[in-house]
Order: C-alpha cells, then structure tokens, then sequence
C-alpha cells in the first residue's frame, strides 16, 4: 500500500470536489457526465498509490526504478510514463488492461504479484481505462528499467505459469446484494484498486495471501502492518467511522498516529480520498471477522521484567506518552489500548523505539510530530523490556519481546538502511 508523491495540484482539488458531488459511494461505473476522464483517471492513480512502486525518490513521476522488497528479493518498479520505447507508450488499451488484471506484459512477460494484479483483476475495465487515460497525459520519460532483479531460480518468470495456477482467481468484483451500498463501494476499494491486503494480510511461503488471515496483519520492510478487522483488541474495531476516516485523511486520530510506510500511503494516497470513499472503506474493514486471539492475561506487575520496564518508561517515555500511557491527544499516540501495540508483532513499536519516527504531514494535519530514535542509547536487554512493559501494562496484554527479538531487529534495519 506508499512511498511518494503523484503530482496532484489544482487538478486533483478540483476532481476531489467534483467527485465527491458524484456517485462516490457507489461500485457502479461513475457518471463520465460528472467529470472528464484523465480526471477520473488521476483519481484512480491516487486510489491504488502507484507512485509508490513506479516513483523513484527524486525522479521524475511514474518513471520507474524503485526498489520494492520481497521476501525474495527486490523488484524495481517499471517505467509506467508513456514513452514508447522504454515505458507504456506503445501498448494498447487492452495490453494494458492485460497486464493489470493478468499478469502479463506484451509479448508474453510474466509480471510477478509485487504488481498485484490480483487484486487489479477486481477492478472495473471503466476505471482502467480511465487510468491509462491519465497515464497518457504525463511526460514520456526515456528510463529504461530492468525490474528483475531476483536471484536464481526466482528470476525464473515461468514459475508464475504455476503460481498463477494456485493463487491466481480472475474476475471483477461482484457486489454483495445483502449489503450497503457504502459497504460494497469500501470492498471495491479495500480488494481491488487500493490493494490493502498486499500489506496487511499474512503470506505464505510463496508469497501468496493466506485468506484465513485476511487483513489481519504482516510484516513488511521492517514494519508490522497491523491488523484492521473489526478486531477489538488488535484491530479497528473499537474505532469508530469517524476515527477511521480521520486516521486515513489525516494520519492521526485519538487512538493513533500514522508512521512508516502507512503514514507515507496517508500522504500520497488515502489523504487525497473523498470522504465518501474513506466512510465505505471503514465500514467494509469494520465488517471483517475479527479471528481468534490467543493473547491471553498480562504478564503480573510482579515480574522483575516488568518492573524493569517500567523504570525505563518511566525514565525515557512518560514525558511524551504520559504516565498512564494515554498520550497526547493528536500528538503523541495512546499506548494503553493500541491495537498496535499488543499486536502479535511488535515489528514496528521496535522499529519505532531503535530508530524513531516522524508522523504524516497532510493539509488537513500539517504538524508532523517525531519521536527521537533510542538504539543508540538503550541495549537489546532494555528496548525489550520496555516494550514487554508497555504491551502488558494499563490493561494492555501481548507477549513478552525479548533481547534476541530486538537484536534481529537491529540486523534486520541495518541491513535494509539506505
């Protein structure tokens, strides 16, 4: 779902407006009446964020190379401008379309599901012409990208023939007629353009979804996306609409503040949704099964790790997020019931606390607040700690994070730093 700016201007203002005016709550194809194409089309590119593969840092728009991690390996995003000769330029409407819901570029190409046709596959052929109508409108640029960049035998593109084969389901999303309209719309948006299961749901070894898990979370480039079914304990489901709209608009409301690759998919992507859409997609994951928890009961004050624990929050911590965990409304996130923080994984409260992070500035949200890294100043023993007592304290429980949890953590941020 994330990583940098499609270039919105004026343009995409105006069509936010006009959009929202629309049938924004439908899955039907919008009236063209209501707006023009390219705009449309723009507004498609926002909802699947593809500058988030296709835009390198500092290059020119959707030109490709961009490293995109794989459990595999990295994959470079492709040059989607419409140069002919090293982008799109020179594909048909149906190459295109081909690509986008198949899986296969000219010429036969195997793509791999990092370019998640999957989910592409359940989006309207108007909404994809659409998008390649925009794509037509940008500069060609002249980039040639080789985007494998997997080592043997995964290199290998005839291995997505048996891929495909097993976790490959073609077609275009299907309304549920027992559901809302808002519902239905949120379900378009949350399988299909947006692509929200790429991060937040569970892959097994080949890199494939595994549906029992659907939504309910994943690492990913050092960072856990976390659960967001209607979970109470771990996921949304003690947000309301509203919240959710408002952590998606704005990168922050009373429960939690954006970070990571999420607050970047805020800013270029979910930040410049109309709010129609942002109401469907929380009333879509609000509606998804929760799952089996197997938390189980905090670990008891008692215990000298715990104890530990405290001392150092108390020492390094409470400044910011208080004494009793609540936070700083808008500013420094509550810790004491974050679905985040008793996550499964405390991928990214690691992360977080060895090398700090800044939240999402949006328009709605221009103030970004930072938390310093402390891995400079706190050892594998004490970050574990801390953390094992922020996910058991004020109410909170999640299992214990160990010294050996946070040393790979550390090996795992560094081999990956820029």
């Amino acid at each position: 779902m994330m990583f940098h700016r499609i270039g919105l201007g004026l343009a995409a203002s105006a069509l936010i407006v006009t959009f929202a005016a629309g049938a924004a709550a439908q899955t039907a194809t919008p009236d063209p009446q209501n707006f023009s194409q390219i705009a449309y089309g723009r507004y498609v590119a926002v909802l699947g964020d593809c500058a988030a593969c296709h835009t390198n840092p500092g290059g020119p728009t959707l030109a490709g190379g961009r490293p995109i991690e794989t459990p595999f390996g990295n994959i470079l995003g492709a040059n989607i401008t419409p140069d002919r000769d090293t982008g799109i330029g020179a594909w048909t409407d149906e190459q295109f379309i081909r690509a986008m819901t198949q899986g296969r570029a000219p010429h036969g190409v195997r793509l791999y599901p990092a370019m998640p046709y999957p989910a592409y596959a359940k989006m309207t052929r108007y909404d994809l012409i659409a998008l390649r109508a925009y794509l037509n409108t940008l500069p060609p640029v002249h980039n040639r990208v080789h985007s494998d960049q997997l080592p043997f035998p995964f290199n290998i593109r005839l291995g997505m023939l048996f891929w495909n084969a097993l976790f490959y389901t073609p077609g275009t999303f299907k309304p549920d007629p027992h559901k809302s309209a808002d519902w239905n719309r949120g379900a378009y948006l949350v399988e299909g353009p947006a692509h929200c299961g790429t991060c937040h749901t569970a892959k097994n070894f080949l890199g494939a979804d595994k549906s029992s898990q659907y939504l309910r979370g994943f690492s990913v480039q050092g960072w856990f996306a976390p659960n967001i079914t209607g979970d109470d304990h771990v996921g949304i489901g003690a947000w309301s609409i509203d919240e959710i709209v408002s952590y998606l608009q704005t990168g922050v409301n009373a429960h939690a503040i954006a970070s990571g690759p999420m607050a970047d998919e805020v800013e270029e992507s979910s930040s410049h949704m109309t709010v129609a859409d942002l109401r469907a997609i929380a009333a879509f994951l609000k509606d998804q099964p929760a799952g089996s928890n197997p938390s189980g009961q905090a670990m008891p004050a008692s215990d000298p790790i715990i104890q530990a624990g405290a001392a150092i929050y108390t020492d390094e911590c409470a400044a910011c997020h208080t004494q009793d965990g609540a936070g700083i409304a808008r500013l420094f996130p509550t810790l004491k019931g974050s679905p985040l923080v008793q996550s499964a994984e405390p991928t990214s409260l690691t992360h977080v606390v060895l090398e700090g992070s800044r939240a999402v500035a949006t328009d709605a949200a221009p103030t970004a607040p930072a938390m310093p890294p402390f891995g400079w100043k706190l050892s594998d023993r004490q970050v574990a700690d801390v953390l094992t007592y922020i996910r058991n304290a004020w109410g909170n429980h999640a299992s214990p994070v160990t010294a050996g949890d946070v040393k790979a953590a550390r090996r795992t941020l560094a081999s990956t730093a820029p």
